[in-house]
């Protein structure tokens, strides 16, 4: 498997195939992006490209048998062992890739979120970075580079990912998932650009839950106050999944403000609910929808700073069912 099993980062891609066409890979790379969009990935097959016998990641040869086991001699992963990644486990790496090359071909290193290495992981990584054994390739893949020593950074050729265009994650997700292209376009929108989330656990969340979730969130008003403790207790209940379901609610409203406004159809989300969305802008006005996102934003920063829970769920309700 080659990058042509990549999904999108085209520019990245070519950066690298140069990099190998011409003998020119860098002795240090830094793979920054955010979570779940593929980098990892690419950084696999790059690896994979520079072992292969056959220069292309073939999946024939011993050598891509080997990496694809995870038993080539001269390919070493490193990621955190609990929360970071150790001092012990960067002297270990160290003291292989001072081991000649198995195959010839050159030693390479992944570094899996390299931003959890301790400081005392980080400087050792340092020395070896300042001076690099021939045939040594070492990749850091971060989400959170910032974090990252500015010294280990500037010894690092920098390749940045982003997030996958919705459009073209949807097309992916088509023929993935064989789902609908309306499936597929809300799984693209709330997975915000990440293949591995659009691809994850959270499938039924978005595709099924979401439709009630809302139909239920819609059907809240000031009157309504049992209903609307009953919602807050769900909801409060929904711990690991509330980030996710708020953003769902973010994504609803931001739709009745584009109906609103006048947009078509194809410009929302939450095509499979235009019955509901027609309905309620018919009863709202754009204060009220702004308010209502505002509401759902403002839960959000809550939690993203640990406020109480049940505070934060009661508040946004108030708001959003007396907008």
């Amino acid at each position: 498997m080659g990058f042509e099993a990549i999904i999108g980062h085209q520019q990245q891609i070519l950066l690298l195939e140069n990099a190998i066409q011409h003998q020119r890979v860098a002795h240090a790379y830094l793979f920054d992006g955010p979570d779940g969009i593929g980098k990892k990935q690419v950084a696999q097959i790059f690896a994979r490209i520079i072992l292969c016998e056959n220069s292309s990641a073939c999946g024939h040869c011993n050598a891509c048998a080997n990496t694809a086991a995870g038993s080539h001699p001269d390919f070493h992963a490193v990621q955190a062992e609990g929360d970071s990644i150790k001092i012990e486990q960067i002297r270990a790496l160290q003291a292989q890739l001072v081991l000649r090359s198995f195959s010839g071909r050159g030693k390479i290193c992944l570094i899996d979120d390299a931003e959890l290495m301790t400081r005392e992981a980080a400087n050792a990584l340092l020395k070896t970075l300042e001076e690099p054994a021939a045939g040594t390739f070492i990749i850091l893949i971060s989400s959170h580079p910032e974090v990252l020593l500015p010294t280990i950074l500037s010894r690092c050729q920098k390749i940045s990912f982003s997030r996958l265009p919705a459009q073209e994650l949807a097309r992916h997700l088509c023929q993935e998932l064989s789902v609908t292209p309306a499936a597929a376009t809300v799984l693209a929108a709330v997975s915000d650009g990440s293949i591995s989330k659009a691809l994850g656990q959270n499938q039924d969340l978005y595709l099924k839950k979401r439709v009630e979730l809302i139909q239920a969130l819609s059907a809240l008003s000031a009157t309504s106050t049992i209903q609307t403790f009953e919602f807050a207790q769900y909801l409060k209940g929904e711990k690991d999944l509330l980030d996710e379901i708020l953003g769902i609610f973010e994504i609803f409203f931001r739709d009745l403000l584009l109906h609103k406004q006048g947009q078509p159809q194809a410009a929302m989300i939450n095509q499979d609910l235009m019955p509901l969305i027609q309905q309620q802008v018919e009863m709202l006005s754009t204060p009220q929808i702004l308010t209502k996102i505002e509401a759902v934003d403002q839960a959000r920063r809550y939690l993203a700073r640990n406020i109480n829970i049940h505070l934060a769920m009661d508040h946004m309700l108030m708001q959003i069912t007396h907008a």
